[in-house]
């Protein structure tokens, strides 16, 4: 079977540090390849890869500002389309423009749908219900007008994130800066429980930055990182004694979440969107309402047994069982 994964081009696949759906597109591209499948990753030019590399971008345009953003996708999304026929099955990781080339190619093609953005993308979706071939990434995110082939977990490498027996004491965030995200409600739970928040994350607002974050951080208690990526990345998580993932939007997925698991680190989550499937309530973390359940939550961390987080994690968010249930779909085709 001849697979094209067709990559986003904002970062490297995989990733320096943030870009999920590039690090998304680079795990199911080298867990196919583990399979046997014959591969083609359609990305960045300095993307890594197992398989076949295809590029016409030589890097990604969030890392070179010089690049128009439109210019770079309307170029990379047609390299493909033009090379359709040599492939059994395309794999598009990269939103709702490649859907509009679905009717013009004979490749039939699975497309990831990683969360809207607004509901104004939807009527993209909505026209190619038939050949669109959609898949959710949690089923919490399933939109009510869409067709789906099927819901697949995003996989972890696991590989990549050692299970950690005995964490340090220090609370973490990790994810972007950004008021959905929630990062002045972790620091507001770390100063309530008078514990250390690590904080990790490229700093995606940056006005939301300077007025509730930057005031918090004292290099002892509230401390910032930076964005954290590599092996850091693992290490980080894997010693938290917690995760604190309070969102204020309905994610579709949350992979630090399941990084954070398959460590053996139980996460502290709002009760919104996908993370009711991502995690066991009082077995993996807490799901909570408030920044004062958060607090209270905490203290509790003893109870939670953090190999069971890890075994919870191993077998529903890897990177073997995503490829496994992507190639369910791919066979149904």
């Amino acid at each position: 079977m001849k697979i094209a994964i067709l990559s986003p081009v904002a970062w490297r696949t995989p990733p320096r540090h943030y870009g999920p759906w590039e690090q998304m597109a680079s795990n199911l591209a080298e867990g196919l390849i583990a399979r046997g499948a014959d591969v083609t990753l359609f990305a960045t030019g300095d993307s890594l890869t197992q398989g076949k590399l295809a590029w016409i971008c030589p890097q990604g345009y969030e890392e070179d500002r010089q690049a128009d953003a439109k210019v770079y996708e309307c170029m990379h999304i047609s390299y493909l389309m033009e090379q359709a026929h040599h492939f059994d099955i395309i794999h598009n990781h990269f939103d709702f423009l490649p859907l509009t080339y679905s009717r013009l190619i004979g490749t039939p093609m699975v497309t990831t749908i990683h969360g809207f953005s607004s509901e104004k993308i939807v009527p993209v979706y909505q026209r190619y219900n038939q050949t669109g071939h959609y898949v959710a990434i949690s089923n919490a995110d399933r939109h009510p007008t869409l067709q789906y082939k099927a819901t697949v977990y995003n996989g972890v490498r696991s590989d990549d994130f050692a299970f950690t027996p005995v964490p340090d004491d220090y609370l973490l965030y990790y994810g972007r800066i950004h008021p959905d995200k929630g990062t002045y409600e972790a620091i507001q739970i770390a100063l309530q429980a008078n514990r250390q928040l690590l904080i990790a994350g490229i700093i995606q607002q940056k006005e939301y930055f300077e007025e509730k974050v930057r005031p918090y951080i004292d290099e002892e208690q509230i401390i910032y990182l930076g964005p954290v990526g590599g092996a850091a990345r693992s290490e980080l998580l894997g010693k938290a004694s917690a995760l604190l993932h309070p969102i204020h939007f309905n994610e579709p997925f949350g992979l630090s979440v399941a990084e954070a698991m398959l460590c053996g680190t139980p996460v502290i989550a709002f009760n919104r969107g996908s993370m009711p499937e991502l995690i066991r309530d009082g077995n993996t973390g807490f799901l909570v309402d408030t920044t004062a359940e958060a607090v209270a939550a905490v203290e509790v961390l003893g109870q939670i047994d953090r190999y069971a987080c890890h075994l919870h994690a191993h077998e529903h968010f890897t990177t073997e069982r995503m490829t496994e249930d992507y190639l369910k779909v791919y066979h149904s085709l």
